[in-house]
């Protein structure tokens, strides 16, 4: 199969923080495990890593020291932190840990956001325990088991308890945006899967090809979503950058019936190569630069061809914390084109060019896993990366509390009154209703 390039934020790794998890001691069989992984992810590191000098790290080092926190941990968590601690020392956003499937899914029934510089919950799954204790959109979170959120570890908080630590449990402080402070415990739906069918493979099969399409079908869950506002205006909601050639021509075929387009990117992680570059085609009447791929051994100019049929509209992109890596290529592009203008909040600054490696380890029971390895970071046509730095909208806009409350979108409100079209906060907050999976 042929390797699938990402831009992507689908998985994010960081500094482990030392959140206790539940899982059970670890024996000599999950160590050997363990062990297999690191020594396995290493090699791919030092062979495939765009650096060579891996940015001064001193590898080999650091891979000692994750050998003997295996060899110390006493739980299976620790010793897959220790893996996870490994690709971390490079400080990228794209090398990351992908860990074997746990026996478990975890749904803490809240879902949080950084805005500007402080952390909110964005949304309450009904029916959960948080919904339950009163947990409500509009809450400033405080913290979290005692970390404080924010924009520099707030992608790591998630990783830690999304993946590496899972936790049935929570103590959140937050202050509603009446001011008022309080502290509660609140607990999480646990979902038990099957250890034979979740966690291991068969001997056959390309496993590269299922963790990618395991990655791709939870970014397929929410499809794109284009709504008319009258007749001047289409306003498109693209949660990710995976759609098909014939997908993306029928989304620019209906954004030409308008004179004006807002694309949102908002929350949106990123996605190929391909599909970046499609979607910019289909917004120029020219080929435009994106920039050069610095790779391990050269540099590449990455150009989106113009299709011939593009929107010649007016253009508003809509960013925030959690557009990341394409979304980020999409929104700078215009910026520097002066294709339109961007609107929101500061984007990730999650922005490098990867491929996964996976891999099998064990007799028998195979255990599937794999990295994320970053094989280019693009330098933009001004010079710069966005890598750690983000897009910076051309007007900062951000909801308020009492605004994330009642549910209004202030940003898609004022992109619109922009072009000329009146859509209340209340109504743009109506546009495109949140959909809970399961």
């Amino acid at each position: 199969m042929p390797k699938t390039r990402f831009r992507s934020w689908l998985v994010v790794t960081f500094a482990i923080l030392f959140i206790p998890g539940w899982c059970q001691q670890i024996g000599n069989f999950d160590r050997g495990y363990a062990r297999a992984m690191l020594e396995q992810l290493a090699s791919d590191v030092k062979k495939y890593y765009y650096d060579p000098a891996l940015h001064g790290v001193d590898w080999d080092s650091k891979v000692r020291e994750a050998r003997q926190g295996i060899d110390k941990a006493n739980t299976t968590d620790d010793a897959l932190s220790q893996i996870a601690a490994l690709l971390d020392s490079l400080k990228d956003s794209h090398t990351f840990f992908l860990p074997p499937r746990r026996m478990f899914h975890v749904d803490y029934g809240w879902q949080a956001q950084i805005v500007g510089e402080r952390c909110y919950i964005v949304r309450v799954r009904p029916g959960s325990d948080a919904d339950a204790k009163g947990v409500k959109p509009g809450d400033e979170i405080l913290s979290i088991d005692e970390y404080s959120p924010t924009r520099t570890n707030f992608v790591k908080l998630q990783y830690v308890l999304n993946v590496l630590r899972p936790q049935r449990s929570l103590n959140l402080s937050l202050r509603d945006p009446e001011g008022n402070a309080r502290k509660i415990d609140v607990g999480s739906k646990v979902y038990e899967l099957n250890r034979a069918k979740e966690m291991t493979w068969d001997q056959g099969g390309d496993r590269r090809r299922d963790i990618i399409l395991e990655i791709e079908s939870r970014i397929h869950e929410r499809l794109p979503k284009d709504i008319e506002v009258g007749d001047e205006l289409m306003v498109l909601k693209l949660p990710a950058f995976f759609l098909t050639d014939a997908e993306a021509d029928s989304l620019i075929a209906k954004a030409r019936k308008h004179p004006d387009l807002i694309l949102d990117l908002r929350g949106n992680p990123g996605g190929t190569v391909a599909c970046l570059k499609y979607l910019l085609g289909g917004v120029f009447d020219k080929d435009v630069k994106i920039g050069d791929n610095a790779g391990r051994i050269e540099r590449k100019p990455v150009v989106a061809k113009a299709h011939g049929h593009s929107f010649e509209g007016k253009l508003v992109v809509l960013v925030d914390s959690l557009s990341a890596s394409a979304s980020e290529l999409f929104a700078r592009v215009i910026q520097i084109e002066k294709r339109g203008r961007v609107f929101g909040d500061q984007s990730s600054g999650r922005v490098m060019e990867s491929q996964v490696y996976a891999h099998t380890t064990g007799v028998g029971t195979v255990v599937y896993y794999a990295a994320m390895i970053t094989d280019a970071d693009t330098i933009m046509t001004d010079g710069k990366s966005l890598e750690r730095v983000g897009v910076i909208p051309d007007e900062i806009i951000l909801p308020t509390a009492p605004e994330l409350a009642a549910r209004r979108d202030p940003v898609l409100s004022y992109a619109a009154q922009s072009l000329g079209v009146k859509l209340s906060p209340e109504d743009a907050g109506k546009l495109f209703p949140y959909e809970w999976a399961r």
